[in-house]
């Protein structure tokens, strides 16, 4: 094949992935040279970047170049491409996805571990991305979100000259730039906090349509699990008839076999976004029904109950009160602390600390403990994190999902050889003590204890939450399911008891707000 000439941008970020592209064409056998083209995204600085990204300001010239036969391929990011591509244009291949998750870089004296995403009160946060702010003022309302211009170095000297508190990027780009970012703290915000702009982390190869002997040979470079996943995302952007500039994230991942797709879409960037997960076997259909789910006739359960008490500024609370839901949140459970004064025995020589509750954390803190200088945090999920925040600590590991088990066997590997103290309910299933291997040494520290209400009133609302087995035992000793009503469980025992009273459950992804949330907005009321 003769030799190739590869248009791309000339940013830091733009020549690393043509250069990328240059080396995967030479592992192959194909020599390429890159030409530097400049667009007009590159040129117009004045507007906001979300006017920008999905119009082909960053593309056009280089499609155009590519038309005219200048260029043999054009190398994009593939979250800057315009869903509907010029005739006579195809993308031949894509690469396999990097980390589409977020990083939220902050100057180290703008940081309090507190507050979720280590943010201080008010703190200024420079984007330009209207799907970023929406799901971040969700997150922390109390935030100031600002533009921010410019490329990646660009951005993250405006950190630097101290122009914003932190600054929010894409964790692909950083990654690929391999820029020191040891001078700021880094947190990295997960997709299922803040769900990625559709195709976001991976490269397009652009070429003519009639270069079949080109296409051919760029089928060595694809990724095809990339493509199917990024497919869905671009054809949810697609139905929605919506650029970058729309508050719009989807990110599919396929997890043993089946897809796991996240969708979060608000009206504007000021909008509280809703949220939506499926876990699917196949993709077909999928996209239009993810859209469906998003239409303005579409119908909500009146009301909603869940067996815990819910803050007035909980993310779920505001979530549901957007679309005027009903909230009937009354925990069916007391907890009482058994342990008033705790024993230094019990802190010597641990390496690790898990909690598998917020209960766990807040009667564990309660007792004042004097920690040892290196121990580790373990949590079982988001929960538990945003309670171990607010005692000052960030922690070390976070369970992902609301399988318990599969997080017991990933925290296992963690501190396999080490020592791990459970703060614990008394009534605990041990679930992740039991995963653990002989090699890892078991404090246990029963710190309270859970007991059950008398006399429970009955629910009337459409959907039921239940947050543990012993809200279940609780409600059901007096009450039964009304026709209709509708069950989400939050953790695999909860889903457990339900299996074996022979009710149907919805688990969410996440036993936390945002899981709650997309559980609530997926079922469907008739």
């Amino acid at each position: 094949m003769k030799r190739l000439i590869i248009g791309t941008r000339g940013s830091d970020l733009a020549l690393w992935q043509a250069n990328f592209i240059k080396d995967k064409l030479a592992a192959i056998g194909v020599e390429a040279e890159l030409k530097i083209i400049k667009t007009q995204g590159d040129k117009i600085l004045n507007l906001r970047l979300d006017k920008l990204e999905g119009k082909g300001f960053f593309t056009k010239e280089l499609e155009e170049e590519l038309l005219g036969g200048t260029i043999d391929i054009a190398v994009h990011s593939h979250k800057d491409l315009p869903t509907v591509h010029p005739t006579g244009l195809t993308i031949a291949a894509v690469t396999e996805r990097e980390d589409p998750s977020e990083l939220l870089l902050i100057l180290k004296d703008c940081v309090n571990i507190s507050h979720k995403l280590s943010l201080k009160t008010g703190a200024m946060v420079g984007t330009s991305s209207n799907r970023r702010k929406a799901q971040l003022l969700a997150l922390r309302p109390d935030l100031n979100i600002e533009d921010l211009r410019g490329n990646v170095p660009t951005r993250i000297q405006k950190l630097r000259d101290e122009d914003y508190d932190a600054i929010l990027l894409a964790k692909a780009g950083v990654n690929r730039l391999n820029i020191d970012l040891s001078e700021f703290h880094v947190e990295v915000v997960d997709t299922t906090e803040l769900v990625p702009a559709p195709a976001q982390g991976a490269l397009a190869i652009q070429i003519r349509e009639n270069d079949q002997e080109l296409f051919d040979v760029l089928q060595q470079i694809n990724h095809p699990e990339t493509a199917e996943e990024i497919a869905i995302e671009r054809k949810v952007l697609n139905l929605f008839e919506g650029g970058c500039h729309m508050p719009l994230g989807c990110y599919c991942k396929k997890e043993e076999g089946l897809y796991e797709v996240w969708t979060s879409k608000a009206e504007t960037d000021e909008d509280f976004p809703d949220r939506l997960f499926y876990r699917v076997d196949k993709l077909d259909g999928l996209a239009e029904k993810i859209v469906a789910k998003f239409s303005p006739d579409r119908k909500f359960p009146a009301k909603v109950f869940i067996s815990r008490e819910v803050g007035e500024h909980n993310y779920f609370r505001k979530a549901l009160q957007k679309h005027h839901i009903e909230i009937d949140d009354r925990s069916l459970i007391r907890t009482f602390p058994i342990v008033t004064v705790l024993d230094p025995f019990y802190l010597k020589h641990i390496d690790w600390i898990f909690f598998s509750s917020r209960n766990s954390v807040d009667y564990f803190f309660n007792l004042k403990p004097m920690l040892p200088k290196h121990v580790k945090f373990g949590v079982a999920g988001k929960g538990s994190e945003d309670s171990l925040r607010r005692a000052g600590h960030l922690a070390d590991y976070v369970g992902e999902g609301g399988d318990i088990d599969e997080v017991a066997e990933l925290f296992a590997e963690e501190v396999s050889g080490k020592t791990v103290l459970f703060p614990r309910a008394q009534d605990s299933l041990l679930s992740i003590q039991k995963a653990l291997k002989p090699d890892t040494k078991v404090v246990d520290l029963p710190i309270y204890e859970t007991v059950i209400e008398e006399d429970i009133d009955q629910t009337y609302a459409e959907v039921l939450i239940f947050t543990s087995p012993s809200n279940v035992d609780a409600y059901f000793v007096d009450n039964l399911l009304e026709p209709g009503q509708r069950v989400i469980a939050i953790g695999n025992s909860t889903a457990k008891k339900f299996e074996e009273m022979g009710v149907a459950c919805i688990l969410p992804y996440a036993p936390d707000e945002i899981g709650l949330a997309e559980a609530v907005f997926g079922i469907d009321i008739k």
